[in-house]
């Protein structure tokens, strides 16, 4: 096995035992990333030089007696909304073509802090506003979309040109593209993981989260990146321990709930048929499956764009007015719409977020967990605007992608996405975890044991 195909925990323990040097896997992804990266188009910008410098500085490290930890000598990529002292911040857009941080993102402090080393910056749909990542392209099918926004950071780990990846997630950023490109995302509990040095897309809504090849390898960057932040005032505080899990998978005694409305609704057969075959083999690790419904349902999308649509407006109102011409033109026009949305609106749509979180905090005093599709559907050809179901439905594919995300940033809960099987044209299908606030060791455990399991039957998630 190359080294750029190694997990981060692979990569880690050979690490440890001296058969693999930071140098050597650093050079060894970023000549991945010179033969891959014109067909996918993942990164904005690439640090060759500095990643380098800090693999020698991390192998020297190493050899003087100074290991930092799981991810010393680990090369990661961070999506373009997050900020590094020194490197452009462009959000993929023209709007801040010339904008370079200042400082470090706290994010960023807490990786380098850990050790890891940075290849470059990841493309985001222009400023985390959209679902498709235009710029990059799927790292199965070149001819399909990423997803988005965090399209570049799920490419750039499913391709191997990452070991690992940072991502936003405000309605479902961080999951889709990692569902579509057969990775793995978790987006973690609100405020979980400091947001300080982050481009905003929508305060209330916005999360940082890791895109990782296996469930162990989020539980990792998740130990990295927890804990007190004194700089960031939204930051959740006190130090947590790392999210430690069995080598093995056992899953008795965990409740798991199943929807029996809203997120097996609209679904394509082939994604509905994985899921489920997933959630069997987790019944036989010794899940109980619980039929639950889904409250409040039909309101999902309402509150997802009452909130983030005036936030979004409200965040860029500036260059709105003083730069328009320079926003794609689908960013554009959902800018200008916030500005037509009343106050009264966007309080009637926090009430509701208010409502929703009681409602499924009730729901999750019955189970322990929440199982369900990551996106109703497996990656579009690009250009593709709408999908037809059979029931009639016509949807937008934007809508289509976040209708089944959106619940947690609403709430504010936990999810992760784990790669279950593929369709019938070969494309990756994902299956989301969701569970109680602060309950990321709840859906990490399931989503490993699965994980386990499926290995162990040889069944490993291929790179794309």
């Amino acid at each position: 096995m190359r080294p750029f195909e190694l997990t981060l925990a692979e990569a880690a323990d050979a690490m440890a035992k001296g058969a693999l040097s930071p140098v050597e896997l650093t050079a060894s992804v970023l000549e991945r990333i010179d033969a891959v990266e014109e067909r996918l188009g993942a990164y904005v910008a690439v640090a060759g030089e500095a990643a380098h410098e800090a693999a020698t500085l991390a192998e020297r490290e190493s050899a003087a007696g100074r290991h930092r930890g799981p991810l010393h000598g680990i090369p990661f990529g961070l999506k373009d909304l997050i900020d590094v002292a020194g490197l452009p911040t462009t959000a993929s857009s023209r709007v801040r073509a010339s904008h370079v941080a200042q400082t470090d993102s706290a994010v960023t402090k807490r990786l380098f802090g850990a050790g890891a080393v940075l290849l470059g910056k990841t493309h985001t749909h222009e400023f985390a506003y959209g679902l498709t990542t235009p710029q990059t392209r799927n790292a199965w099918d070149p001819g399909r979309i990423a997803g988005g926004s965090s399209g570049g950071s799920a490419v750039a780990v499913a391709a191997g040109a990452a070991t690992f990846a940072l991502g936003t997630d405000t309605g479902g950023s961080i999951r889709v593209p990692a569902a579509l490109n057969g990775v793995v995302g978790l987006k973690p509990t609100y405020d979980l993981i400091s947001r300080q040095g982050v481009t905003s897309l929508s305060w209330s809504l916005d999360h940082v989260g890791p895109l990782t090849r296996t469930v162990r390898d989020a539980a990792l960057v998740l130990s990295a990146l927890t804990g007190r932040d004194a700089e960031s005032p939204a930051g959740s505080g006190g130090a947590r321990p790392g999210y430690v899990l069995p080598q093995e998978g056992d899953l008795t005694g965990l409740r798991i709930g199943v929807p029996v409305n809203y997120y097996f609704d609209r679904v394509s057969p082939d994604v509905e048929a994985a899921v489920r075959r997933a959630l069997a083999r987790m019944s036989n690790l010794g899940a109980e499956l619980v039929e639950v419904e889904i409250p409040m349902a039909r309101y999902v999308q309402a509150i997802q764009w009452g909130l983030m649509v005036p936030e979004a407006t409200a965040y860029h109102e500036r260059a709105l007015r003083s730069v328009p011409e320079l926003y794609g033109p689908d960013i554009r026009v959902l800018l200008e719409a916030g500005e037509l949305m009343s106050a009264g609106d966007y309080l009637r749509a926090q009430r509701a977020r208010t409502l929703m979180r009681e409602a499924w905090g009730r729901l999750l005093d019955e189970v322990d967990v929440i199982a369900a599709p990551t996106v109703p559907m497996t990656a579009v050809v690009a250009g593709q605007d709408a999908v037809e179901w059979p029931d009639g439905t016509t949807e937008s594919v934007s809508d289509a992608y976040v209708r089944l995300s959106a619940p947690a940033n609403i709430t504010g809960i936990p999810a992760l996405t784990l790669p279950v099987g593929r369709d019938q044209a070969g494309l990756p299908i994902g299956m989301q975890l969701m569970g109680p606030p602060m309950g990321e060791a709840l859906v990490l455990r399931a989503g490993h044991a699965y994980e386990a399991d499926r290995d162990q039957r040889g069944e490993p998630a291929a790179m794309g």
